[in-house]
């Protein structure tokens, strides 16, 4: 293989979709970022971490079978559906394994499209510095879809595009400048990505420490039963120092010396257990069919004399 792997031009996130007639919107389809490499003989697949993925995906390696350039860096999205929608959580039963036989059973129970949206390299030529819009026209050219490849198609009303997928619970939209060339590994604001994010009140049950000062909550809700269960753990967020100082302090008095959530949570060997009173408001992505929050972000601890009602872990899965 004499293409190497490169990393990928990446969004910034942003809160709001861009105005202006150079900007297009696309679905941000909830999968892994992958990068096609042909150099003539041989297929190679790199995720963005420049790991190699060719034996995760055997139906896309041969880029011949899908692309009619005679060398190509190809970049995109591998999804996997769950009930007509992609499932992140689908798309890792295919792209955690490592053994031939499961891959090979995988193929058949899991299948996965290859959402192409962009070019880097074609017929032995760069072309990242070319405008988006002539990176996609060339795609066209190239690129031949089929039940396992797909094209990304732009939108030109963002915000349009942004309510049908939140009407459809997916993870958001990218808004990309059309005039923009691709930033070989790069991340400004001709790409931008923004995602549609849920919120709930939790309990803290467990804190962990970096530096004696706490640095991560560990979050329960109740099930019918009144059990705390462990969702998942935040350490980012709208959080100050000062506010994780305090945090520190209060939980000092707080101490148990089991843990109170039913279930095992995942950081139990560095976690210190408190009383599960403290409340805070998380925002997260989704809620995954492991019963955890998918990247959980504190917005705010909750201090008021009025009880939060909390949802039950039955609710949140309902919903």
């Amino acid at each position: 293989m004499d293409l190497k792997p490169i990393i990928p031009f990446e969004p910034i996130r942003a809160e709001r979709v861009p105005a202006g007639p150079e900007w297009v919107s696309q679905i941000k389809w909830d999968g892994v970022r992958m990068l096609v490499y042909f150099d003539g003989r041989e297929t190679r697949l790199w995720n963005r971490r420049s790991n190699d993925k060719t034996l995760q995906y055997p139906e896309f390696a041969d880029a011949r079978a899908y692309c009619r350039a005679d060398s190509v860096i190809l970049d995109g999205e591998m999804i996997a559906l769950d009930q007509g929608k992609p499932s992140f959580h689908q798309i890792m039963k295919r792209d955690r394994l490592r053994i031939a036989g499961h891959i090979e059973r995988a193929v058949q129970l899991v299948p996965v499209t290859y959402m192409i949206f962009d070019v880097v390299y074609c017929n032995g030529t760069w072309v990242h510095n070319l405008p988006l819009e002539q990176r996609q026209q060339l795609l066209e050219q190239i690129v031949v879809p089929g039940d396992r490849v797909q094209l990304v198609r732009n939108v030109p009303d963002g915000e349009a595009l942004l309510q049908v997928m939140q009407a459809h619970d997916m993870e958001g939209i990218v808004c990309k400048d059309i005039t923009s060339a691709y930033a070989l590994d790069g991340k400004d604001s001709r790409w931008q990505k923004i995602k549609l994010f849920r919120d709930l009140y939790a309990v803290v049950g467990g804190v962990t420490y970096r530096d004696k000062i706490v640095n991560a909550v560990l979050l329960g809700l109740y099930n019918e039963n009144g059990e705390l269960v462990y969702i998942g753990h935040a350490g980012t967020g709208k959080v100050t120092g000062a506010q994780w100082e305090q945090l520190t302090r209060r939980t000092e008095t707080m101490r148990l010396a089991a843990k109170p959530f039913a279930n095992e949570p995942e950081r139990s060997k560095d976690a210190f257990w408190i009383r599960p009173e403290i409340v805070i408001k998380v925002q997260y992505l989704e809620w995954t069919p492991y019963g955890m929050l998918r990247h959980p972000s504190i917005q705010s601890f909750v201090e008021t004399e009025t009880p939060i009602e909390l949802c039950t872990i039955s609710q949140l899965r309902d919903n």
